[in-house]
């Protein structure tokens, strides 16, 4: 097992434990649709071989796990016990955690900064007890009006120095070539601005049969991100592969998720698109999404992708150099 781990993608929403979700639940008094932990610990699953899609996994983070961490004393707890778990669990000494702010304060009722202090109080509390090195990414959503990404982006910047350390932009992607012009250039403003205040950026893309490797080319070429969230689609074509070594963008991996959103068919699959990113030279990082939605962890998915050959050890120590020098944690990059 390589000892230096990082997980660059990982949701809030999709790795706090079903028991911490259920106490929080029962907590804030939500009324849920089953009465025993068992039920509601299947209920908040999306493990391979339940959910056949990318929208029935985002059915499930949506409908439950974001609506029960909506409150600031559920996000502080939920991100220090994600920290905590990571580091247990696989000794994941470098985390990246993202999620919506908007997501969290219950349509505006509660107050968006609330919600973002106590994220940044759960990072730092699990930071000082575990001795690991983490940053936050906020989520802009593409069901969202243009207007509240602008205010997710400037929640970005002003908490900056506090430790959110880029933004994302996630959400089901029909296909990143039917946006309409106007927004494609909105997105490309909010993206300029975020880098020229110092900012990273990531932008979920290529995760879907139905965007294709030219949705990787689209979001490349507009966006500019620094990384790709999944981008597995790229494997589809040579010229987008050789776009993405040239640009220096870093794929995030998600091999477990990516099996369950039957965004590949098998392991098999799985194999021939990562040795086809390897061949290309085009770099890539290994990490969770979702790790408790998922039923895995980071120590599970370096086994699986050993056991099953997808990738040799080799390949595996180099994802992890990779993510090092791909993570929007100043001070953790190799010097």
């Amino acid at each position: 097992m390589t000892r230096d781990l990082s997980d660059l993608h990982i949701h809030v929403g999709g790795a706090a434990a079903p028991h911490t979700l259920w106490s929080i639940a029962h907590e804030q008094g939500l009324k849920l649709p089953v009465a025993d932990y068992w039920e509601f610990r299947e209920l908040v699953s999306a493990r391979p071989g339940k959910v056949k899609s990318l929208d029935e996994y985002l059915a499930v983070l949506h409908q439950w796990t974001e609506r029960i961490q909506s409150s600031p004393q559920a996000m502080e707890r939920s991100v220090h016990e994600i920290i905590g778990k990571e580091y247990r669990s696989s000794r994941v000494n470098l985390i990246e955690l993202r999620f919506n702010p908007m997501k969290r304060n219950q349509g505006g009722e509660r107050d968006l900064d609330h919600i973002i202090h106590a994220a940044l109080r759960g990072m730092d509390r699990g930071v000082l007890e575990y001795g690991v090195q983490a940053g936050l990414i906020f989520c802009l959503a593409r069901e969202f009006e243009p207007h509240l990404n602008e205010i997710i982006v400037e929640k970005a910047i002003r908490y900056q120095k506090r430790g959110v350390v880029g933004i994302d932009l996630a959400g089901t992607e029909r296909n990143a070539l039917e946006l309409d012009p106007a927004v494609v250039g909105k997105y490309r403003a909010l993206f300029a601005h975020a880098r020229k205040a110092g900012l990273k950026t990531t932008v979920h893309t290529g995760e879907t049969a139905g965007t294709g490797a030219e949705g990787v080319r689209a979001v490349v070429e507009q966006l500019e991100p620094d990384r790709i969230g999944h981008g597995i689609r790229a494997a589809q074509d040579e010229s987008v592969m050789a776009l993405l070594r040239e640009r220096g963008v870093t794929l995030e991996i998600c091999p477990t998720s990516n099996l369950a959103t039957r965004a590949v068919s098998g392991t098999a699959e799985m194999r021939e698109v990562l040795q086809k990113l390897w061949r290309a030279g085009v770099r890539f990082t290994i990490n969770t999404d979702g790790p408790y939605l998922l039923d895995t962890d980071m120590r599970r998915e370096v086994e699986m992708l050993r056991r099953d050959g997808v990738l040799a050890d080799e390949q595996i120590d180099q994802a992890f150099r990779w993510a090092r020098e791909a993570t929007f944690v100043e001070g953790a990059r190799p010097a």
